[in-house]
């Protein structure tokens, strides 16, 4: 009875890291079996943590195997924007075979002015007086939103990947982008080539500067400004609507911080700078 009583001793185990020359004990870890398990179980929550992270939060997760890229995503919202075109456009036909049926029949047409998908009254037919309400709505929403909307752009936003840039330039990238000592890109070409918009937009200033020579910036649809310095002449004004590839500018080597033809562009998105290499082939 006492032995079966007796209380079992925890099984202890050692870890040794000896030299086999000298058989001095370098490292030693003693630990039980309950520890042993415990901090295999830590470990591999652990790794488990840091792998989940990386694939969360670095561009790492591009590589996994059905994830969409940049491309993918691009042709998502360009498909969707044709969706929402032959959806429009259905509609405009579906308001024009009701007009064209009304006017068979001898009825009064309804107004083709909107898109808006229309409802059904228990006839089955369009009702004229809807489409005018939500058209007169619609008209309102319009101007209050493009009231101080300088772009004069379209109301759908794009994200930064979304968006196809027009390369200002073709050349060589002399410095490239650097978020704290350098955030912007220089591109060295010859003196004389057309600087081009990257996006629809309007000039918003255009000037001389003792240190960046003639310089003209641009402010584009969903928060995104880009700024084209160090220019030989400036080919618009401020408050001129510009499209994407519209010559803007000159190349040249103008002001103080410049030491060789090349053009210092800025691309900055919600009031921070962006490196523009990630949108643009120079």
């Amino acid at each position: 009875m006492a032995q079966q009583n007796k209380e079992q001793k925890i099984r202890r185990y050692r870890l040794l890291l000896n030299d086999d020359s000298t058989h001095q004990n370098l490292w030693m870890l003693k630990f039980t079996k309950a520890r042993a398990i415990f901090t295999v179980i830590a470990a591999l929550i652990l790794f488990c943590a840091i792998f989940w992270c990386l694939i969360a939060f670095t561009p790492i997760r591009t590589f996994v195997p059905g994830y969409p890229d940049s491309q993918t995503r691009l042709e998502a919202l360009q498909n969707a924007m044709k969706i929402d075109s032959l959806e429009s456009i259905a509609s405009r036909w579906t308001i024009y075979a009701e007009n064209l049926r009304r006017v068979l029949d001898g009825e009064e047409t309804m107004k083709i002015d909107s898109l808006l998908r229309p409802e059904s009254d228990s006839t089955g037919l369009i009702d004229p007086m809807l489409i005018t309400r939500q058209d007169s709505v619609l008209r309102k929403t319009v101007m209050k939103e493009e009231q101080f909307n300088i772009s004069g752009a379209q109301a759908r936003v794009l994200p930064l990947e979304g968006l196809l840039f027009f390369t200002p330039i073709q050349g060589i990238i002399s410095q490239g982008y650097d978020e704290h000592i350098h955030p912007f890109v220089d591109i060295a070409a010859e003196v004389g080539t057309p600087v081009k918009a990257t996006l629809d937009g309007t000039v918003i200033f255009t000037g001389w500067d003792e240190d960046t020579g003639n310089t003209i910036q641009i402010q584009h649809t969903g928060d995104i400004v880009s700024i084209y310095k160090h220019n030989e002449k400036l080919l618009k004004k401020t408050g001129d609507k510009v499209k994407a590839g519209t010559p803007i500018a000159i190349l040249g080597n103008t002001g103080k911080l410049s030491s060789g033809p090349h053009l210092h562009f800025e691309l900055w998105y919600k009031g921070r700078a962006t490196d523009p290499t990630k949108y643009i082939n120079f």
